[in-house]
């Protein structure tokens, strides 16, 4: 998987904290000034294209999340993250999916 730019990798961890949503919601995240949800979405775009997120329809829009298999293979190969963080990941995931 291609590396990330410090903005990507900036808006991959905003949207870990949403789960899934649309550029506004990550733009909505940022102080004054934000950045237009239009840029937000160039980087949405990037970041599905190296294969980081994937889309959805939803309404007249679309809605991303993470491509979760993606993200662990790329890290996992960056050797930045561990068994255990991974277990702990998996375990957070589960509680927050219910």
């Amino acid at each position: 998987m291609e590396k990330l730019t410090s903005k990507e990798e900036e808006v991959m961890e905003l949207i870990w904290q949403l789960g899934q949503c649309a550029p506004k919601d990550v733009s909505s995240l940022y102080p004054e000034p934000q950045p237009s949800a239009n840029a937000i979405a160039q980087v949405f775009q990037a970041l599905e294209k190296k294969g980081y997120l994937t889309h959805e329809p939803k309404g007249r829009g679309f809605v991303y999340r993470d491509s979760y298999m993606s993200v662990v293979s790329a890290l996992m190969q960056e050797e930045k993250v561990t068994e255990a963080d991974l277990l702990q990941y998996l375990a957070d995931l589960k509680r927050k999916e219910g």
